[in-house]
């Protein structure tokens, strides 16, 4: 993927991009009082939403193409570049027609490569930034595969969205963040615009800072933030929108991390670290390539006394055990539980190979 980041492409040196507004549109006077209250030159793009896609019928679905007639006098008045959600065909022409500055794939139409392709379809050769939210479910596979399909369609100034993701964790969070999934998206494609939407991650006021701040110690390029004029008696998502004067005051409040520094003893001193680092991976490295040559061995004793792969409770040994060893080393212990259970399955997997080798050939005569 060879876009450009998406500050470049809107000929600005600025970051982080700032996308903020209503989750929905409810009516041009709340739409406006919302924007008045915002300080307008540091957000990039006003968001709003037309259409509401929704997890159950009868919740507040949105207000559909009218919305749009609200939007533009309020344009008339403030000016700024509009965002919004888009989940259909139909939503694609509305927009466009409507001079959207930015669309955005939500969620639940993201885990749809169908509705996706329809839609990338439908946005073949745009220029207008397009970004997508990842699915509910943690599926990196089908986050890419979206941006993938768009790319096909030549839509080329593509971003992506981190809004958190349905588990059966339980969390503090209306969607728990797993911040590997987009640090992984990342790592695949450095070049594409990754903003983060802690409303929705964090689905309450109370959190939005910190995840905000997490984002941009991570270096995500910009925020999806809602905002509301009235936010306890929103049509939609009242718990996780912030007043205007709430989210100017985040804006003040965030530590902006710079991507490097050019301080020649900062880069050298980092290179000794990194040395050491990868010093320490090899010898981790080693000892995990001792430890999987060892189970082999086992399960070649295993196999030649008819004995089973499994042992409960020798695995309940190494469940309690090794998360005791790691507290003792100021490690935490449900890291080092959720490492050992990767390596307990990559122990099976090689025992079971050795059980499903052929017997051993008898040597020749």
């Amino acid at each position: 993927m060879t876009n450009l980041p998406l500050h470049r492409r809107l000929d600005s040196d600025k970051k982080p991009i700032i996308i903020a507004g209503p989750c929905s549109i409810e009516s041009q006077s709340q739409f406006l009082e919302t924007l008045k209250g915002l300080d307008l030159s540091k957000v990039d793009f006003i968001r709003g939403g037309i259409w509401k896609p929704r997890t159950r019928p009868g919740s507040f679905e949105g207000m559909g193409e009218v919305a749009f007639e609200w939007v533009k006098e309020v344009q008339k008045e403030l000016g700024f570049k509009f965002a919004t959600e888009v989940a259909s065909t139909e939503h694609v022409d509305i927009a466009l027609k409507n001079g959207a500055g930015l669309l955005w794939i939500g969620a639940r139409t993201t885990v749809n490569p169908f509705n996706v392709q329809e839609i990338a379809e439908a946005l073949r050769g745009t220029n207008l930034p397009v970004f997508v939210k990842n699915p509910i479910n943690p599926d990196l596979s089908l986050w890419k595969g979206a941006l993938e399909r768009l790319l096909k369609c030549d839509v080329k100034n593509l971003g992506a969205i981190h809004r958190g993701f349905q588990t059966f964790q339980q969390s503090k969070y209306r969607n728990t963040p797993l911040w590997q999934i987009p640090m992984e998206l990342k790592g695949e494609f450095p070049d594409l615009p990754l903003l983060c939407d802690p409303s929705h991650i964090g689905g309450k006021r109370s959190l939005i800072s910190e995840l905000s701040q997490r984002a941009m110690d991570l270096d995500y390029d910009g925020l999806m933030i809602e905002t509301h004029i009235d936010p306890d008696n929103a049509l939609s998502d009242n718990a996780q929108q912030l007043t205007p004067s709430d989210f100017n005051l985040l804006l003040n409040s965030l530590i902006f991390r710079s991507h490097t520094s050019k301080d020649q003893d900062f880069i050298n001193q980092l290179e000794i670290i990194r040395e050491q680092i990868d010093q320490a991976d090899r010898e981790i490295l080693e000892a995990i390539a001792t430890r999987l040559s060892l189970v082999e061995k086992i399960g070649e004793y295993k196999k030649e006394n008819n004995v089973a792969i499994f042992q409960i409770s020798r695995w309940k040994e190494i469940l309690q055990s090794r998360p005791e060893w790691a507290k003792a080393m100021n490690l935490d212990p449900e890291f080092i539980r959720e490492l050992y259970r990767h390596i307990h399955q990559q122990s099976v997997r090689i025992q079971t190979s050795v059980f499903n080798t052929e017997q051993d050939k008898q040597p020749n005569d």
